[in-house]
C-alpha cells in the first residue's frame, strides 16, 4: 500500500520568484497559521545567506512578520541570493506500540501529572481507575534512542540525575497525556506545538479533532513543577513536523492499520525509507521483549527471521 501524500489537500504553496512555477513547498492552512509563522516556518525549510520577501503571487502584497492570519493561496519567495530547499534530515518515527517495563515509571509519571489530553483538553474522567483511551507518549521518540544518546539530547532534561548509563529519555519532560488518536496524528508529525508561539498547536493535516489553534494546556508546562514538559523538545518537534509537512511535496505518512495476515515486513521493505523503517520498527519490538520472560526472541532472531521476510504478520505485531 503506497504511503499516503501530505501535499495533496494544500492550500497554500510557495516558490521561487526566479521559477515562479516550481512549487517549492506548502501547507494546510486550517486557521491558525499567522503570517509571523508562516515566515518561520519558511526559515526552516529554505537556506538563504540574505533575508527572504514573500509576497502573494496574485497581488503582491507583502507578508509582514504579524499576528494577521495567512490568506490561502500561492505566495512567491524572493531573495537577492540564492534559495535552496534545505536538507536537513527528517527523522520518521514508528507508531507507538506496548513497551516493556523500563518505561513504567514514565508512564504513570505522566497519567499522575496531566490527566487529561493536553493537546484536546479532554478529561479522563476515570481517573485513576482506568486510562483506556489515553496514552503517554514521549515526544522525542523510543526507537531513535541512539541518537537521543549520540547528540545528547538529555541535556535538555534537568529532572533526572546524570549518571553513567541514564539516558534520561523515559523523563517526564519528554512526554504528555494524548487520546489514543491525537497520540497515532503527534507520532505521524500531523500535528504540533510551537513553544515560540505561545504553545499555540498546529494541525498540519485536516483538522479533524478540531486542535488546530488550541494552546497546550497548562498542567503539563506549569513553570513550578520540576517535571514540566521540556521546551527544547516541544522545539524539535516542531521543526521536525514542519520538514515533514512544509518542505517540497512532504514526507509520506505511513501506513499503521493492518489488517490481520498482512505482510507488515514485505510492506515496509517495498516502501520508502525501507532500510530505517525496518530498523526502528526491530528497535521498537525488541525493546517491547526486554524484561520479559525467558523464551521471548532475541534481536538476533527477529533481525534474522524478518531479513528473510520471515516475519510476524500484522496480527502478531499490531
Amino acid at each position: 500500500m503506497a504511503p499516503l501524500d501530505r501535499s495533496l489537500r494544500r492550500n497554500v504553496r510557495f516558490s521561487d520568484e526566479r521559477n515562479p512555477d516550481a512549487i517549492l513547498g506548502g501547507l494546510i492552512q486550517n486557521g491558525s497559521v499567522t503570517e509571523m509563522s508562516f515566515l518561520s516556518m519558511l526559515n526552516i525549510v529554505l537556506i538563504t545567506t540574505s533575508p527572504i520577501r514573500v509576497y502573494t503571487k496574485a497581488t503582491g502584497a507583502p507578508v509582514l512578520q504579524a499576528d494577521t492570519l495567512l490568506q490561502l493561496g500561492d505566495y512567491i519567495v524572493a531573495c537577492n541570493d540564492q534559495i535552496q530547499v534545505s536538507n536537513e534530515a527528517w527523522l520518521h518515527r514508528v507508531m507507538s506500540h506496548g513497551v516493556s517495563g523500563r518505561e513504567n515509571g514514565f508512564r504513570d509519571g505522566i497519567r499522575a501529572r496531566d490527566r487529561k489530553c493536553v493537546i484536546s483538553g479532554v478529561v479522563n474522567k476515570d481517573f485513576p481507575d482506568s486510562w483506556t483511551a489515553f496514552e503517554a507518549a514521549h515526544i522525542f521518540p523510543l526507537e531513535l534512542e541512539n541518537l537521543w544518546i549520540e547528540f545528547n539530547y538529555g541535556r535538555w532534561v534537568d529532572d533526572i540525575d546524570d549518571g553513567a548509563g541514564v539516558s534520561k529519555i523515559n523523563s517526564c519532560q519528554n512526554g504528555f497525556l494524548l487520546q489514543s488518536t491525537v497520540h497515532k496524528a503527534f507520532d505521524q508529525y500531523l500535528l504540533s506545538v510551537n513553544p515560540d508561539d505561545n504553545y499555540k498547536i498546529t494541525a498540519f493535516d485536516m483538522d479533524n479533532f478540531g486542535i488546530d489553534g488550541r494552546v497546550l494546556d497548562l498542567v503539563c508546562r506549569n513553570l513550578e513543577d520540576p517535571h514540566r514538559v521540556s521546551d527544547q523538545l516541544l522545539r524539535w518537534h516542531f521543526r521536525q513536523s514542519v520538514l515533514a509537512n512544509v518542505r517540497g511535496a512532504g514526507e509520506p505518512i505511513f501506513e499503521h492499520d493492518f489488517p490481520p495476515g498482512t505482510d507488515m515486513m514485505n510492506e515496509i521493505r517495498e516502501g520508502p525509507y525501507a532500510q530505517e523503517r525496518f530498523e526502528r520498527e526491530l528497535a521498537a519490538r525488541f525493546r517491547e521483549t526486554e524484561g520479559k520472560e525467558e523464551g521471548c526472541p532475541t534481536k538476533e532472531f527477529l533481525m534474522a527471521s524478518w531479513g528473510n521476510g520471515n516475519g510476524p504478520k500484522s496480527n502478531i505485531l499490531s
